[in-house]
């Protein structure tokens, strides 16, 4: 259990959640009633505040919008049958946040305010968790810098927030990926393994490219070769060959991701082989031909399991076979989220009960 920590809390006058229609969501374009805020300020951090969600000012010389030092992660909530709010793996996203942290030269945040932080908030929001299948309450803490000063330095002062928005399904069809063979997601040695703002706005443009051309995503490959997945997307991928469950090793260049680590997990449990590897771009592509590849999917919080359509490579496109109740994917979700819902026991210890 975290630490009592107290929060200097302001309520909105009137909630906005009449605003939300738990049938029609859209991921990330409405917020609850309230969001975190808490100051590092001459190396202290200040009584974190929730306030009602709003607007921020800021100052142009802000050092988060010239040097790029901001951080987050992405995690979510849900209800069970008794109304009772769950979260999924706080403290490895906590872990992984000061990871990504340290990366970038930025200060660490205490699992009080974090983890401490997120229980507030889903108290007072409580009502915005929607129930119903595929919904959940997307949880996003983020962090940046905050001295106004145009010098390249590490910074000395920093803004933890916490923002909290109902999600359904990421994708409303399975996506059709391109394999990316001359754009690169990370380098070794890099920050690939860190999730800071950069290493996504570094992905939009190739991802743009790829979408004009008809695909929903990519499918990154290695700096060096570009012979080796990586991920996909914003997603670790994961591939069903030979009835085993394959996967990228987690390296410098690739996410831990607390989804990927979670399904590896649940596999394993049902007697299912992992393996934690280099996957080629040769061995997915020949094995979707001769049968011995017969799935390909994304993991990660926003989309949970999201299995591929087709792959492209090379100017032709290699269509996986379609996905059935029986297909490792489908039981990989089912059972992932039986966790996450509160439907069947956490033998793994991994749900977090928000006390109300």
């Amino acid at each position: 259990m975290t630490e009592t920590l107290n929060f200097d809390v302001t309520t909105v006058a009137e909630s906005r959640i009449n605003q939300f229609d738990p049938n029609n969501i859209t991921f990330g374009s409405l917020f609850t009633d309230h969001m975190l805020v808490a100051d590092y300020i001459n190396g202290e951090w200040q009584t974190p505040k929730i306030l009602p969600f709003g607007d921020i000012s800021y100052n142009p010389a802000l050092a988060v919008l010239h040097y790029g030092q901001a951080i987050f992660e992405g995690m979510k909530a849900f209800k069970n049958d008794n109304d009772e709010v769950l979260m999924f793996r706080p403290q490895d996203n906590w872990k992984r946040f000061n990871i990504s942290a340290e990366r970038m030269c930025m200060a660490q945040v205490p699992e009080e305010i974090f983890i401490g932080g997120l229980e507030e908030l889903l108290r007072l929001d409580a009502a915005w968790v929607p129930k119903g299948e595929d919904n959940s309450l997307y949880l996003r803490p983020f962090m940046i810098s905050t001295d106004v000063y145009l010098g390249v330095r590490p910074s000395q002062s920093y803004r933890f927030m916490i923002i909290m928005s109902p999600a359904g399904k990421y994708y409303s069809t399975p996506p059709k990926v391109k394999v990316e063979t001359e754009f690169i997601r990370a380098a070794p040695g890099g920050v690939g393994y860190a999730k800071c703002a950069g290493n996504y706005a570094a992905s939009l443009y190739p991802a743009k490219l790829a979408q004009e051309q008809g695909y929903t995503q990519l499918l990154w490959t290695d700096a060096i070769e570009h012979k080796y997945f990586e991920e996909s997307g914003t997603m670790n991928v994961m591939f069903v060959i030979d009835g085993k469950l394959v996967t990228p090793a987690v390296s410098s260049t690739i996410l831990k991701g607390v989804t990927r680590d979670s399904l590896v997990k649940l596999a394993q449990s049902m007697g299912v082989e992992v393996e934690e590897r280099r996957v080629s771009v040769e061995e997915v592509i020949s094995g979707i031909g001769n049968g011995t590849v017969t799935e390909v999917f994304g993991a990660g919080t926003a989309v949970v399991v999201s299995p591929f359509a087709a792959i492209g490579y090379e100017g032709e496109d290699y269509v996986l076979p379609a996905i059935t109740e029986q297909s490792l994917s489908t039981r990989l979700k089912n059972a992932l989220n039986d966790i996450r819902t509160g439907k069947v026991e956490d033998t793994f210890g991994w749900v977090w009960k928000v006390n109300a």
